[in-house]
C-alpha cells in the first residue's frame, strides 16, 4: 500500500513511519525538515514542504492509496488551515481513505450528551486553543465526502508499547486516563486495513 504520512517527525508520526515500514508498505512523508527523519530505508520516500502550500501536497499525493495525518495543532491554525488543501489535492487524486489524529476533548461528553468533552466539565485542560483546532478539522471532514477516521487519544505520555487498550466510537473509554505514544501509533496504523470506524471519531485509552 502507498501511504502518504502528514507529521512524521512528531512524536506519534515517527512511531507509525516505523509501523508502516516495518510491513513494508510505500511510505511517503512530507515534511519541513527532512534532516529530522533519520531512518533510511528503501520503502521511505522524504518530500521536503508545507502542508499548507497547494503544489507541495499535490506532489506528495501523486499515487497515494491512503493519507495518515499525525499533524499537531503546535499553537498554531496549520492544522485547520491544512485540512481544506489536503481534501481537495484527495479528491483531485481519487483518494477516500484519510485518518487522522485528534484529542480526546473533540468526543462526545458522557455528562452533557450535546456537547464535546472540551466544552464540558469533563475536561481537565485550563486551554482549550488546541481542542478547538482539532473541533474545526472534525467539522470539516464531516462536510466532506471522504472516508475520514480521527483517533482520540486523551492524555499521551511516551510510555511503552503495551498492546492491550480500549477503544469507544465518539466517547473515550469510560474512566480512561492516558494512552501511550506507541499504542497510539499502532491503533491508528492499523486502521489502514479496517473500516470499522469509517466516518467516525474513536476515543482510545487504557
Amino acid at each position: 500500500m502507498k501511504i502518504l504520512l502528514l507529521g512524521a517527525t512528531g512524536r506519534v508520526g515517527s512511531q507509525i513511519v516505523t509501523y508502516t515500514l516495518q510491513d513494508r508498505h510505500q511510505v511517503t512523508a512530507l515534511v519541513r525538515t527532512p534532516e529530522k527523519i533519520e531512518i533510511n530505508n528503501e520503502n521511505l520516500t522524504i518530500i521536503e514542504g508545507n502542508v499548507l502550500n497547494k503544489d507541495d501536497i499535490k506532489r506528495a499525493m501523486h499515487g497515494i492509496d491512503v493519507v495518515i495525518s499525525a499533524l499537531n495543532t503546535d499553537g498554531t491554525t496549520t492544522l485547520s488551515e491544512s485540512m481544506p488543501v489536503i481534501i481537495e489535492a484527495m479528491e483531485n487524486e481519487g483518494i477516500k481513505r484519510i485518518i487522522t489524529i485528534g484529542t480526546a476533548g473533540i468526543l462526545q461528553s458522557r455528562t452533557t450528551p450535546d456537547s464535546l468533552r472540551y466544552q464540558s466539565s469533563e475536561s481537565k485542560r485550563k486551554s482549550t486553543r488546541a481542542a478547538q483546532e482539532h473541533h474545526k478539522v472534525y467539522d470539516i471532514l464531516k462536510q466532506s465526502t471522504l472516508e475520514w477516521t480521527i483517533v482520540c487519544p486523551t492524555y499521551l505520555p511516551d510510555g511503552e508499547k503495551v498492546g492491550k487498550y480500549r477503544v469507544e466510537r465518539d466517547f473515550l473509554p469510560e474512566g480512561g486516563v492516558e494512552i501511550s505514544v506507541p499504542d497510539t501509533a499502532e491503533f491508528t496504523y492499523r486502521q489502514i486495513k479496517t473500516s470499522d470506524y469509517v466516518k467516525s471519531r474513536v476515543g482510545i485509552a487504557y
